[in-house]
């Protein structure tokens, strides 16, 4: 198969969250609504699951004829945006290299690293550079600054005024809305994790920024989705440098995502904000005490 945009592999994605817990698909511009995309992507999309064997397209008629697999997905880091995939790889390295405060980061060999251009890279770090926690020096240099207390209280603060804004959104979606049944696949993947946490709880760091931005987004506010890169650099990747009890303290954030999951698929308010401040309680005290 010819090699297609991140566009359509992210449509493609979510689409087979649709096929989930259904019998037949919509009509080509319901779909194309519920996904985002144009009705030439969903002619794709359908003629792509038709080629795997997925459903069985005459037509209106689209009948789904199996449940999808991990192996019918695209793989993550070819249905983000550049963006995305620059900000994936400098928190990835910063984990690699310790993360210890005076840490060098290089612009010229994180975007070899990524394979794009320096201007990209740079303008991710000037970026990401407004919030203190790394700072400019010459010859494309950049330098990590450490994190305390204080500044771990400060958004903390912030993150739960957040979260709770776009909990209560999310639970406001409309029925047919596509982030439903991705939510549903979030959901087993957390469940597949966790009943083998023994050898599979490294990989909760992902999944846990994968579904704090996936909520942060119901909110369509761009100032509070924006907000998220600080969130992830130090809530997803900053208390593990801590190791101690990884494997029990990621099995109970995984715990604490499905209750939070269920209480958002019941679009009861006090019901999710209540799952939601128990989880933000809960990794508010993970990250002091890797700090202390």
């Amino acid at each position: 198969m010819a090699k297609q945009n991140t566009v359509f592999k992210d449509a493609f994605n979510r689409c087979l969250g649709l096929i989930e817990g259904n019998d037949t698909l919509a009509s080509e511009p319901e779909l194309g609504s519920q996904l985002g995309v144009s009705r030439t992507t969903v002619r794709a999309i359908l003629a792509r699951l038709e080629e795997i064997g997925l459903i069985e397209w005459s037509k209106r008629s689209k009948v789904v004829l199996r449940k999808p697999v991990q192996s019918d997905y695209f793989p993550t880091e070819e249905t983000d945006s550049l963006s995305e995939i620059i900000e994936r790889s400098f928190m990835r390295r910063i984990l690699a290299g310790g993360a210890e405060p005076g840490m060098q980061i290089n612009e010229l060999e994180l975007a070899r690293e990524i394979g794009t251009g320096t201007t990209s890279v740079r303008e991710f770090l000037i970026r990401f550079s407004r919030f203190g926690l790394i700072e400019k020096r010459p010859n494309s240099h950049w330098v990590l600054k450490g994190f305390t207390p204080e500044f771990a209280l400060e958004l903390t603060e912030v993150r739960e005024m957040f979260e709770l804004r776009s909990a209560a959104a999310f639970a406001n979606l409309p029925d047919n809305h596509s982030a439903w049944a991705e939510l549903d696949a979030i959901a087993a993947l957390h469940r597949e994790i966790l009943a083998d946490v023994e050898n599979r709880y490294r990989e909760f760091s992902e999944l846990d920024e994968r579904f704090h931005l996936f909520v942060h987004k119901a909110s369509k506010n761009r100032f509070i989705i924006d907000f998220y890169d600080i969130i992830a650099i130090v809530f997803h990747y900053h208390y593990q440098w801590n190791k101690t009890n990884a494997r029990q303290r990621n099995a109970r954030a995984l715990e604490e995502h499905l209750a939070y999951i269920e209480a958002l698929q019941s679009r009861d308010p006090a019901r999710i904000d209540e799952a939601c401040r128990r989880h933000l309680k809960s990794a508010r005290e993970t990250l002091l005490q890797s700090i202390n």
